[in-house]
């Protein structure tokens, strides 16, 4: 299985696949509070990979579609944001860390590796207090904790080989976890399941 190619606007883009991939693209995924935005920059900057903070890229390109009240946030255009994204994320380079609070909505071919960020009830409630969440949004994710939604998501998703649920509740735990990612992204490299 190789590249294979899609039109788009009369231009030809390669859509490149794990065999074809030079480095992992990475997705880091959990609850809001759990620590993405942070473990996903610090991977980024020690692997020297380019780091794609959805919640950014939507805000600073305006890919958000109407106003939710009951959210009392802005609702993702899934479709912008996919034909934003897609030609970098389809190089044959690799070499991406993305950070987002799901995953069901990328193609599977994007991710070589998914991470599944996880932590206690308790410590998930203070994190989003501390922001300023609303109770319904509060609970609306910590209920999502508790069922590991985010998990189960994941593991539908992607193949179940590729997804790692890590804890982060301490300082100790994103260092741990941030090795463990590295170590992934090395193992990836090492394989014989892409181009060198």
């Amino acid at each position: 299985m190789g590249s294979y190619y899609y039109a788009n606007n009369n231009q030809q883009f390669s859509m490149a696949t794990p065999e074809t991939r030079r480095k992992p693209n990475i997705l880091v995924t959990g609850s809001p509070g759990t620590g993405k935005s942070t473990l996903g920059q610090q991977v980024a900057e020690k692997l020297g990979f380019e780091f794609i903070e959805i919640s950014k890229e939507v805000r600073e390109n305006n890919l958000q579609g109407e106003f939710d009240e009951q959210y009392n946030c802005h609702v993702l255009d899934e479709d912008k944001l996919l034909d934003h994204i897609s030609e970098r994320m389809d190089s044959d380079d690799g070499g991406i860390v993305v950070d987002y609070h799901g995953c069901d909505l990328f193609p599977e071919r994007w991710f070589d590796v998914v991470v599944v960020l996880r932590c206690s009830t308790e410590k998930l409630y203070d994190r989003l207090k501390s922001r300023g969440y609303t109770d319904f949004k509060i609970k609306e994710n910590v209920e999502c904790e508790i069922f590991g939604s985010l998990l189960e998501e994941a593991k539908e998703s992607y193949k179940e080989e590729i997804v790692h649920e890590l804890q982060s509740e301490t300082p100790d735990q994103m260092e741990e976890n941030i090795e463990k990612i590295c170590e992934l992204a090395a193992a990836f490299k090492n394989s014989d399941n892409h181009m060198e």
